[in-house]
């Protein structure tokens, strides 16, 4: 067998323990009085309602409009989609057909009510995107009782609406970099919406030959974002918002075009502030416990599997630690993620199958060592025979985590889009708090992995390497121990004998 080279334990550990550390404590700049987070820490965690608190809203449709079951609905999961798309995922979100009301729920991680004023705000815009011919000085949206608008503009005509927001596929923020200008960049679709004769790229492709060297404004509700001199015939379907816009501000613009346009104007009709079921003492309880349990495993581990036990801390620090990152904002990729007490318990699950894993690889190991094969030939064989139950075991936790993520998330997902055929023999799904369940168990399998599978098994090969750390001992064979002590014991009375057999 091809040993691993000596420097990768050090290499894998580095890189372990420097997650470690900026995942649990962030990497921050100190600016005066202002303090800008570089790196995302625990600290930056958005808590759940269970444990730090929320706010309880209640919206309804506008005194003059009169919604159908339908639209309640669509408004339902629309809602779904913004407050997931924000990072939140415990919430309680009711839609009570009969009075035309949305019940939701949602954390908030401070108590500045400008900050709960803004989200609320965010969440009930009907957030119209309208390309409209020209460039109007302001225009009006009035909606109908039939669920349709007019949009007219400062003098009372009609403006004409080239395209909306449901004929956009897909928004994204992006970066044009020869000009280095911020900008968000517009998927249009290629099929008819319901009720259309017409793809969002072919309504553009003619719109773009008819106001060709004119203006054709962009408007987010009754806000101009930009109003760009269209300089060519755009029939590719993909075009770009541009503007004075910043990283922040582009993305949250393409957030609220993916989130898509409520059928109705939603106003807020109520809300008040949610105390938390747990508290944040008893949080600070099972941050004492964890740290202990974590220790205890490691001093198990250590004690009975030697050298692949402390390698096996190493790589739960680093699951968890991983597990943290994923859910602070810690990858640029992925949001932040609100962290609650049945996620917490997925944290707890999944650390448990990463120290099952590293349990398994290290008998293994001890068996073929215990069958009297060499070092090497034992991590090899050890490590080949212990993936098969590795993989069972975290492969039917990983569908058990898609099947929670696809019940009890947002409609648009991945996990609801490939259970849509069986989604009918669920009930209606009010909760984001499985789906933190499910999140946090997904990752910790994956990182179990990663760091149970891929890393510890590198870095006991790169150990066993080293000659002072070759001894059968240090991965648990103590047959070789008993044979040097029974050496020892035989050399004594043969000592002890040739003496007594001198005198």
């Amino acid at each position: 067998m091809k040993r691993v080279g000596k420097p990768w334990f050090f290499v894998v550990a580095a890189l372990i323990f420097a997650l470690a550390y900026t995942s649990f404590f962030g990497v921050y700049e100190q600016n005066g009085d202002l303090q800008n987070t570089i790196i995302r820490g625990a600290k930056d965690i958005r808590w759940g309602t269970d444990i730090q608190g929320g706010v309880s809203v209640t919206f309804g449709p506008e005194e003059n409009i009169n919604a159908t079951d339908d639209q309640i609905e669509s408004a339902k999961s629309i809602l779904e989609i913004r407050l997931v798309s924000s990072g939140v995922t415990d919430y309680e979100l009711y839609a009570d057909k009969d009075s035309d009301r949305l019940l939701v729920s949602f954390p908030w991680k401070n108590n500045d009510s400008q900050d709960v004023a803004g989200t609320i705000q965010s969440l009930s815009q009907s957030a119209e995107l309208l390309f409209i011919g020209g460039a109007p000085s302001g225009i009006t949206i009035t909606y109908n009782e039939d669920g349709t608008k007019t949009v007219t503009d400062t003098s009372g005509a009609e403006c004409d609406v080239v395209i909306e927001g449901k004929d956009v596929k897909k928004a994204q923020s992006g970066l044009v970099s020869d000009k280095n200008e911020i900008v968000v960049n517009l998927e249009l679709t290629d099929t008819p919406a319901e009720g259309e004769e017409k793809s969002g790229a072919e309504k553009f492709a003619e719109a773009t030959e008819k106001y060709l060297n004119q203006q054709i404004s962009i408007w987010m509700d009754e806000t101009c974002l930009s109003a760009p001199t269209v300089n060519s015939v755009i029939a590719d379907g993909s075009a770009q918002i541009s503007g004075n816009f910043t990283a922040e501000s582009a993305k949250t613009l393409a957030d609220n075009i993916n989130g898509g346009a409520l059928p109705f104007k939603l106003v807020t009709i109520d809300y008040s502030s949610v105390d938390p079921t747990l508290g944040t003492d008893a949080l600070q309880a099972m941050l004492i416990a964890g740290i202990i349990a974590f220790s205890l495993i490691c001093v198990f581990m250590i004690a009975y599997y030697r050298l692949p036990g402390a390698v096996a801390c190493i790589c739960l620090l680093g699951q968890v630690a991983g597990t943290i990152a994923a859910v602070s904002g810690y990858f640029a990729v992925f949001n932040s993620f609100t962290l609650t007490l049945p996620g917490i318990a997925g944290i707890i699950l999944s650390v448990g199958m990463g120290v099952d894993a590293n349990i398994i690889t290290a008998e293994r190991i001890r068996e073929e060592l215990r069958k009297g094969k060499t070092l090497d030939g034992a991590i090899k064989a050890g490590s080949s025979n212990s993936f098969s139950a590795i993989f069972d075991s975290n492969i039917t936790n990983i569908i058990v985590s898609a099947i929670l993520m696809g019940v009890f998330g947002p409609p648009d997902t991945l996990w609801s889009t490939l259970l849509t055929p069986f989604l009918w023999m669920f009930g209606p799904a009010t909760t984001g708090a499985i789906y933190s369940f499910g999140y946090t168990l997904l990752v910790g399998v994956v990182l179990n992995f990663i760091m149970g599978v891929g890393a510890s098994r590198l870095m006991i090969s790169s150990l066993s390497g080293f000659k002072i750390l070759r001894s059968r001992i240090l991965y648990g064979d103590y047959s070789e121990k008993k044979k040097l002590a029974l050496e020892e014991a035989a050399a004594k009375a043969f000592v002890e004998r040739k003496e007594a057999n001198e005198q």
